[in-house]
């Protein structure tokens, strides 16, 4: 959560954090829940992480939870990797979040931040102990925007690399492994520029400081694969579907060089924090011309509709909670 508050302070966003959280089984003041100094979550950045968006539709006094299945599979997944001992199922969490948001009940857009970590005291970095004992916590404050997404970034490719699968892999959201992106965020922000890109060890775009990037060349969008150290998104994955599926749009996975960036027709940031974020200056190359372009915006109306429970046909991927 620290690192959260940080980066949230330095893109200047304002929040507040709700009162209510779950902490080792019971939902209790955010006061209250405290974990020793000498947790091994705290000592070694031992927890995995999602961040979860509510968007609160004033017209049916709800929120709309979004892609809460997708993200609480992929911290499963990412507790596996961590050799976490995560025991509750994804329906089991899904029903903490709502009974958490519930109980706060925030009239206005939502982050949640479900967390499984390490909930033992004990000195020594491995991830393994047979005595080991695993907690899971739900937190939640209200948030806007993390990132400006109107009037497009001025970013920068950061001097810091992508950390590697063979290091610290990006598909699994370790709460360590974020502090490669707090440096590359402190980096850019402290030399003038909004946000930063990261590239990889090969020297290919791999994605924003922590979401990801697709550049629109020709009519068609293009981000990175995979295999370039990057998170592969939830929100980049819908926002593949919806680009096909309303816009009829091409969409390719492929290797980027940092250069075509500097030539590409419109850039944006996509993911569950930074939404749809129009990037319109890239290490001091304007980028359509220097607004935000016509499909970035298409696509990212698109996405506040469906977000805030407007489009039927995406409610699928909502869950109503009636506030």
């Amino acid at each position: 959560m620290v690192l959260l508050y940080t980066l949230i302070s330095m893109a200047k966003t304002a929040f507040n954090i709700l009162e209510y959280c779950y902490f080792r089984d019971q939902i209790i003041p955010f006061a209250n829940a405290q974990i020793s100094i000498m947790n091994h979550s705290f000592m070694y950045g031992s927890a995995v992480f999602e961040g979860i968006r509510a968007y609160y539709n004033q017209d049916d006094k709800a929120l709309y939870l979004l892609h809460a299945q997708e993200h609480l599979q992929r911290i499963l997944n990412s507790a596996k990797i961590l050799r976490l001992q995560a025991n509750k199922s994804v329906q089991e969490m899904i029903d903490i979040v709502v009974e958490v948001l519930k109980k706060n009940a925030p009239q206005q857009d939502t982050y949640i931040r479900p967390s499984w970590f390490k909930d033992t005291i004990r000195i020594g970095p491995s991830v393994y102990c047979e005595d080991d004992q695993d907690s899971f916590v739900v937190s939640c404050i209200t948030l806007g925007d993390y990132v400006d997404t109107k009037k497009g970034l001025n970013v920068r490719t950061s001097s810091w690399r992508r950390l590697a699968d063979t290091a610290i892999p990006a598909r699994a959201k370790v709460n360590g492994s974020y502090v490669n992106t707090g440096l590359a965020k402190a980096e850019a922000i402290l030399s003038g520029y909004d946000d930063a890109i990261f590239l990889n060890d090969d020297g290919h775009v791999a994605e924003g400081s922590a979401m990801n990037l697709f550049m629109v060349t020709n009519g068609t969008l293009v981000s990175s694969m995979g295999s370039e150290n990057i998170l592969e998104g939830i929100t980049r994955n819908f926002i593949t579907t919806i680009a096909r599926e309303e816009l009829g749009l091409q969409v390719v996975y492929r290797s980027i060089d940092r250069t075509e960036l500097y030539t590409a027709d419109e850039l944006f940031f996509c993911g569950t924090g930074a939404q749809v974020a129009p990037v319109t200056n890239v290490d001091n190359y304007v980028i359509a011309d220097a607004k935000p372009g016509e499909i970035t915006t298409k696509i990212q109306d698109l996405y506040s509709q469906i977000c805030h429970g407007k489009i039927d046909k995406y409610k699928k991927y909502l869950i109503k909670i009636e506030i």
